[in-house]
């Protein structure tokens, strides 16, 4: 039979357990440490590449969101305060405070439009035109880092996804998903009919006109009913395509 360890030997299994851990422990705060210092390298290295790359981290829209990356990676929020070293560094945390305020500027004025939700690139171009300044300078990533900061206004300003598009909801608007498809299927001619998200949907005609009617009601729609066909048409700013490319396909439909 082979012998149970006696006490003696359950002690020494303990302590050879309890050295284990203290040498685990030990590895762990070693590499803690290590990670710690060579945070802190990086972080410093990163200060001394912003004041040489000041003004390129500025004025290009690239190289902006490239550095906002890198800043991601070692847990570096440049944005997190308009003032501080970052702020003092770059002026960026103006640039975006700037940016925001230019944001509720032009959603307010086309709310009447569009019900307060816009395209991402429409407003992006709009931002240029307001600031008077090339596509190029002002990227999308510009513009939803700008807007994250209006969150804490707890202005009802949010980013959602609506099929490829991206939209910016600057009214409280509560959508489900019936709202966001018949949003996603209006991207391809920037309108509907209640029979075209029938039969997109598989859905009954009280659920189509009653999620239709909600979005008009939310002034997310316009109604045209100037059709030889009789069949009412939702249109939604907020998705339509350029002008060319709805009126060519207007007229084949």
């Amino acid at each position: 039979m082979r012998r149970r360890p006696g006490i003696a030997g359950l002690q020494n299994a303990a302590a050879t357990r309890d050295k284990f851990r203290l040498v685990g422990e030990n590895v762990a705060k070693v590499r803690t440490d290590v990670m710690q210092e060579q945070l802190a390298t990086f972080r410093s290295q990163l200060e001394e590449f912003a004041k040489k790359h000041k003004s390129d981290i500025r004025k290009n829209s690239v190289f902006r969101q490239q550095f906002h990356e890198m800043c991601a990676k070692v847990g570096v929020d440049p944005l997190a305060s308009n003032k501080g070293v970052w702020a003092e560094l770059l002026g960026i945390g103006d640039f975006y405070y700037e940016l925001g305020v230019q944001i509720v500027d032009i959603c307010i004025a086309t709310r009447s439009l569009n019900g307060g939700l816009i395209d991402l690139l429409e407003l992006r171009k709009l931002l240029c035109q307001k600031r008077k300044a090339d596509l190029a300078s002002l990227s999308a990533d510009d513009c939803l880092r700008a807007i994250s900061k209006l969150k804490v206004l707890g202005s009802g300003f949010e980013v959602f996804s609506v099929g490829k598009k991206k939209l910016v909801r600057s009214v409280p608007t509560e959508l489900n998903k019936d709202h966001n498809g018949i949003l996603e299927q209006a991207q391809a001619r920037g309108y509907v009919t209640v029979e075209q998200v029938e039969k997109e949907f598989s859905w009954s005609t009280g659920r189509a006109i009653d999620a239709l009617e909600t979005l008009l009601k939310e002034g997310l729609a316009m109604i045209d009913d100037g059709h030889r066909d009789g069949k009412r048409r939702y249109w939604f700013p907020c998705v339509t395509l350029s002008s060319d490319a709805t009126g060519g396909s207007e007229g084949k439909s």
